[in-house]
């Protein structure tokens, strides 16, 4: 459909249901993993080697993303112009510029797996049984950064049934492979942890290859042809100034979570590290759906912004932010309520659960804000103006999450508790801050 004309409603359920769909089929990569990993021996090690390599992950993703959200802001505009051949003209661009970035990022995260995993404050047998984990996770996430770039272009194409249903391939084969990888049967040996690598990675890879062909071969609304490969430094300048605020937008949320994982490790214990990751996958697993709906706002306001309706985009951004914070409110009640029975199912440590819950129930009290407050970040973002909330993550996270987190867990003697506790008091902060801001409009005037 055209989303620039009609319903508002209709578009953004349009756009929404399937992203939702594709951000919660990213989400049970990590939940799969848990799962069978979380029932291995020394569950406490091997929890920790997933949790930690997701955690170090986090850098990769936010490049991905960043790259990923000029992409969807840059063919969203072109699309919304109406001009079919730029747009897929703009995702090649992107796509050039990921591929030459991971070939550094992956090549220094395998060569210092062992010493990444001992810097997050892994104990020595975690880095022992994980640095073939993370070395496999860490040289292999090209396929992470294609798979989120690639969605992007085609999420920015308002073709998002697209973005979805390469999430579906991947985790079909991820959640077939990871049991049999990690457990061996017949003649396949079980490689345990490194099981779960291979077959995570795998999958992600099968997952990129259904989307390089549709990309080629398909029949969908953005279309690759041989004279779209040809580099356009031109397109490649404006997604790198486009992307770079973005990806450090996402660096400085991710560094943030990383720094709050090891202060967690080091007021606590190696249980209070894996029962704050547990609960950390858990909420992303919901997290996730909700970012998914987020990028729906992303679409709609770049396509109308390229399509000069400037109302129709801030409509639209404020539709999504209503519908997911009702669903977000819905999510926190099944934590607040159902926390026990949800992360037993990823561990039978009694002392791991303990953490978990407490963390799981203390985090959700801010997920109505978290709602509220993604909407208006990827709005910023589609719109192409990713200065806006880099700005605001570097506040709202570094000067003040960081800073609190610290005082509460060491100098207030509250250990992992206070970290919890900071987390939904400066995500409220952080939606605030964006929902003002927004509302000032600066961001009608970005050109891309």
């Amino acid at each position: 459909m055209d989303y620039t004309t009609g319903s508002i409603r209709k578009a953004v359920f349009m756009l929404a249901i399937p992203m939702i769909l594709e951000m919660l089929m990213e989400s049970v990569f990590a939940l799969v993993d848990l799962f069978f990993v979380g029932h291995l021996q020394h569950s406490e090690n091997t929890l920790q080697t997933v949790a930690l390599t997701e955690s170090l992950l986090y850098i990769v993703y936010s490049v991905a993303i960043g790259i990923s959200m000029a992409a969807t802001a840059v063919v969203a505009r072109r699309i919304g112009e109406k001009n079919k051949d730029e747009a897929a003209r703009s995702g090649m661009q992107a796509i050039w510029l990921a591929l030459f970035i991971t070939i550094i990022v992956s090549s220094t995260g395998f060569y210092l797996a062992p010493n990444l995993l001992h810097a997050m404050g892994a104990d020595p047998l975690t880095v022992e049984m994980g640095t073939t984990y993370t070395r496999i996770m860490m040289g292999g996430c090209v396929v992470i950064m294609m798979l989120y770039l690639i969605n992007g272009i085609f999420r920015g194409a308002g073709d998002a049934s697209m973005a979805m249903k390469s999430l579906w391939v991947a985790n079909l084969f991820n959640i077939v492979l990871c049991p049999l990888l990690i457990n061996g049967l017949g003649p396949i040996p079980a490689f345990g942890l490194t099981g779960a690598a291979i077959a995570t990675t795998t999958g992600r890879g099968i997952g990129v290859c259904y989307q390089v062909y549709h990309f080629y071969k398909g029949k969908g609304i953005i279309k690759i042809h041989a004279h779209h490969l040809k580099a356009d430094f031109k397109i490649i300048r404006t997604i790198i100034n486009i992307a770079s605020p973005g990806t450090l937008q996402f660096i400085i949320g991710s560094c943030s979570w990383i720094f709050l994982a090891r202060l967690v490790a080091e007021t606590g214990h190696s249980a209070a590290s894996a029962g704050y990751q547990t609960a950390l996958r858990v909420v992303i697993f919901f997290i996730l759906p909700a970012w998914g709906m987020s990028n729906a706002a992303a679409t709609l306001v770049g396509q109308n912004l390229g399509a000069k309706q400037t109302l129709r985009a801030e409509e639209s951004v404020m539709k999504t932010a209503k519908y997911n914070a009702v669903f977000m409110a819905l999510v926190s009640l099944i934590f607040l309520f159902g926390a026990s029975p949800i992360i037993s199912i990823f561990t039978n440590d009694e002392d791991v659960k303990i953490i978990a819950v407490q963390a799981l129930r203390i985090i959700a009290a801010g997920y109505i804000f978290y709602g509220i407050g993604m909407v208006m970040i990827n709005a910023f973002n589609g719109a192409g103006d990713t200065w806006t909330p880099t700005w605001i993550n570097l506040f709202g996270f570094w000067l003040f999450q960081i800073p609190l987190a610290y005082i509460m867990a060491s100098s207030l003697n509250m250990g992992p508790t206070g970290v919890f506790i900071a987390i939904p008091i400066s995500e409220t902060a952080i939606t605030i801050a964006a929902y003002v801001l927004f509302k000032k409009g600066k961001w009608k005037t970005v050109a891309v």
